[in-house]
């Protein structure tokens, strides 16, 4: 059994770009939300909306950038979920086209097994560009591990928010929508309206049976 988490905005509640923004001011705080909005609407080519909104944040000191990645808020109850599902010995992954630099704690802060992000570069000392490994495509990254693992669909079950996820959907027997754009919700056969992860329990509980989990 496995669960493939997006990560901002399901396993950190927050958007990292964003709040790495304010360190630029308003006006980039807006454009960085503007590209934002529209990748997770999918109203944009998502991987053309990173590298813009990476551009745009050019200039911005490391140490800041991890300080900022390191904060971010973990979503409530993600930490009790993800200690359930180790507990009954679910396998868990975490995809994100956000960066190493706010997943790494991830492995330790949620106990996720696997894990793929993008990197930000860094020249001197600050952010210059960006090194894409995940796509919008996100399926495309987790499938030699899932194969590797020998998982089937019927046992995967995918929690998302935007419509940059919806190729996770496509590989899973379960699919839910977490706080998600509209798109997401159509496409989702269960849908956690308030921003707590914890609810996803009875929700497996529903779906695969009260004992496993």
């Amino acid at each position: 059994m496995l669960v493939i988490f997006d990560v901002e905005g399901v396993l950190l509640n927050a958007e990292y770009l964003p709040v790495l923004a304010e360190l630029k001011g308003p006006e980039t705080m807006k454009e960085i939300w503007d590209i934002t909005k529209a990748g997770i609407n999918g109203d944009i080519v998502w991987e053309e909306g990173l590298r813009r909104r990476v551009y745009a944040l050019r200039g911005i000191k490391y140490e800041k950038a991890k300080e900022i990645g390191e904060n971010l808020p973990i979503m409530p109850g993600a930490r009790e979920l993800c200690k359930a599902l180790k507990t009954a010995g679910w396998n868990t992954i975490a995809v994100s086209g956000g960066f190493t630099i706010i997943t790494d704690r991830l492995k330790n802060d949620l106990c996720i097994d696997k894990i793929f992000s993008n990197e930000l570069i860094f020249k001197d000392g600050l952010l210059d560009d960006v090194v894409i490994n995940v796509t919008s495509d996100k399926a495309s990254a987790v499938m030699p591990t899932v194969k590797e693992w020998g998982i089937r669909r019927a046992d995967i079950v995918a929690v998302v928010d935007g419509a940059n996820d919806l190729k996770l959907f496509d590989i899973s027997g379960f699919r839910v929508g977490f706080c998600p754009v509209d798109i997401v919700r159509d496409k989702a056969d269960e849908v956690i309206q308030t921003r707590d992860l914890s609810l996803l329990m009875s929700l497996l509980r529903k779906k695969f049976g009260k004992d496993s989990l």
